[in-house]
């Protein structure tokens, strides 16, 4: 039976916390390649699909991040784009990829810190756009005032919110940006007093987000006042235009949108 090749797009959904959570979005893509490049490597003959690279003269690997998670943040919802060569015989369908052994295989070569969630399938062409995160802020129990509960409703009371974003990493060249479209909902549950947690929904689109750094600034809550670090609990997701992709408990920005091979 005639052996072909069909290119097709993995969506591997994976959680980062602990010291991993101090990579950088580059240091993150970095990691997922080579565990990539060895899980390939340890399937040995056993495997039906290797990675996808791209042509010209210095070729990579077709793998890509699609939301850049902010230095220093746990997240629970972290999406990484994979490109693949998927073997099979003639007659045979795209279900003849194994999704659950190649879960296993990548699972394997993962340090600690980064958990492998689920592994989904979708067309070469797909395009994968974020429109939501949910961010956690655990703070200390102490700081529980009614200045804070009034700050919330000031910001969720305000038409703007006007900040200035730093553009660059030495501090120079900053800009006014209005985040206000950006806050959705924010929510304070103070039902344990030795901490209570403030939920932030921002929502996400071509003309960006809010940063974690500007939520923490508006809410005029310092790192020192946090019980754990910031955590990412959800991300929705557009796949392909119009499928939603949403966790039940994924390049640069400027790639969201395309499809993932560039076609």
């Amino acid at each position: 039976m005639a052996v072909s090749h069909q290119t097709m797009l993995l969506l591997i959904k994976f959680r980062i916390c602990g010291n991993l959570r101090y990579l950088s979005h580059a240091e993150t893509l970095k990691l997922l390649q080579r565990a990539c490049v060895r899980a390939a490597e340890r399937a040995g003959d056993e495997r039906n699909w290797s990675i996808a690279y791209s042509g010209g003269f210095n070729p990579h690997p077709k793998l890509s991040l699609p939301l850049p998670r902010p230095v220093g943040v746990e997240s629970d919802d972290e999406l990484l784009c994979l490109g693949i060569q998927s073997r099979r015989q003639s007659g045979s369908g795209r279900e003849s990829f194994d999704t659950e052994a190649f879960r296993a295989g990548l699972s394997g070569q993962l340090p600690d810190g980064c958990e492998l969630l689920s592994v989904g399938i979708a067309e070469r062409k797909t395009s994968v756009q974020p429109s939501r995160a949910t961010y956690v802020l655990t703070v200390r129990g102490q700081y529980l005032n009614e200045n804070l509960k009034t700050m919330i409703e000031r910001l969720l009371a305000s038409e703007s919110l006007s900040l200035k974003r730093q553009m660059d990493a030495k501090g120079l060249r900053f800009k006014d940006v209005d985040v206000r479209g950006f806050l959705e909902s924010i929510e304070l549950d103070d039902t344990n007093k030795n901490q209570m947690r403030i939920t932030i929904v921002c929502k996400i689109g071509p003309a960006g987000t809010i940063r974690v750094d500007e939520i923490l600034k508006l809410l005029e809550v310092e790192q020192d006042m946090l019980a754990s670090p910031v955590r990412r609990t959800n991300v929705e997701w557009q796949i392909g235009g119009s499928q939603r992709l949403e966790s039940e408990s994924p390049a640069d920005f400027g790639a969201v949108g395309r499809g993932f091979f560039g076609e």
